[in-house]
């Protein structure tokens, strides 16, 4: 357990950066035209196609698996505000997913090859050359987010991992620690405590996560 929290410990710095640089950067807290990571007029994941066979009575019997197709009532504006609200949520989420995605796949993978370590000290070398490498691939890309982007991320991060970023530190650096990167959130006005709520505050973006998982949106 230890060597999994310490494995996310690396991903902190890089999902408090769009809080940090959104207050430096002119960043727009709309959205921008014709920005090439989003795509507002398709799905931003293509639907997969399992095939497969299972044998039954003395033969072979191929399938084919498709995703889960989500059927939700008609969204119904109010307003054109709260349906610039409503796109604005689309269009954060296609931005911010695939980073949260990337930051469970890195957890896991980190997490398994550390289990194949003899030592602590190669253990120790690998995760600096994890944190290197999370540097240097995420840091122009979490420029790019404004501050609204930045708070779904880290919501995001606890949906995928099952777990807040704050109790993650607290659990391994213990709460002086913990109650530091609070406090830099803080400043910016996030939590790091803050979980994912998807029957709640959060049930629209459970909404589109799901419809752009399936390749409806």
């Amino acid at each position: 357990m230890g060597s999994k929290i310490k494995s996310f410990l690396t991903l902190i710095p890089f999902c408090l950066l769009p809080l940090q640089v959104a207050g430096q950067a002119n960043l727009p807290d709309d959205i921008p035209p014709g920005d090439p990571e989003v795509n507002m007029n398709g799905p931003s994941l293509l639907p997969s196609v399992k095939i497969g066979e299972v044998a039954r009575d003395n033969d072979t019997i191929q399938y084919m698996e498709l995703n889960t197709i989500y059927v939700y009532p008609p969204k119904v504006f109010k307003s054109a505000k709260q349906q610039r609200k409503y796109n604005r949520l689309v269009y954060d989420v296609k931005k911010v997913l695939p980073i949260a995605k990337d930051a469970n796949r890195m957890l896991i993978e980190t997490y398994e090859y550390l289990q194949t370590l003899p030592t602590k000290q190669a253990r120790t070398e690998h995760m600096k050359r994890v944190e290197a490498s999370i540097k240097a691939e995420y840091t122009p890309r979490m420029k790019k987010l404004t501050l609204r982007q930045g708070k779904l991320l880290i919501k995001l991060i606890h949906r995928q991992c099952d777990s807040s970023s704050y109790e993650i530190i607290q659990a391994f650096l213990g709460p002086f620690k913990a109650g530091f990167y609070q406090a830099f959130a803080w400043v910016y006005g996030a939590s790091l405590k803050k979980e994912f709520d998807k029957e709640g505050n959060d049930s629209d973006t459970e909404r589109v996560i799901n419809l752009i998982e399936s390749g409806q949106l």
